[in-house]
């Protein structure tokens, strides 16, 4: 993983995980993350830093993936991330 990628991967761990924010001490972090998942020598788009998936055309959509849950930075070329949380193709919630 690159530095830079890694820097990303900490920022959007940090911004899902509510640090800094008004969430309860001690409450668990949660890491929605596929870590590792970026072959080397692929052209995996930066907006989505802990998965690869290419930078459209064509355009995807989540069910056109195998991945939910994962870290989303803008500009989200592909709109994997709706709510804008930096989470993509989230999980229904039960």
């Amino acid at each position: 993983m690159t530095r830079a990628a890694l820097v990303v991967l900490l920022l959007a761990i940090v911004a899902v995980s509510g640090v800094g924010s008004s969430a309860a001490e001690g409450s668990p972090l949660f890491f929605p993350f596929v870590v590792g998942s970026r072959p080397r020598g692929a052209e995996c788009d930066p907006s989505y830093p802990t998965i690869c998936l290419p930078s459209p055309p064509p355009d995807l959509d989540c069910p056109q993936i195998p991945y939910q849950d994962f870290a989303v930075v803008p500009p989200d070329p592909h709109g994997l991330d709706a709510d804008e949380d930096g989470i993509g193709c989230e999980s229904p919630k039960k």
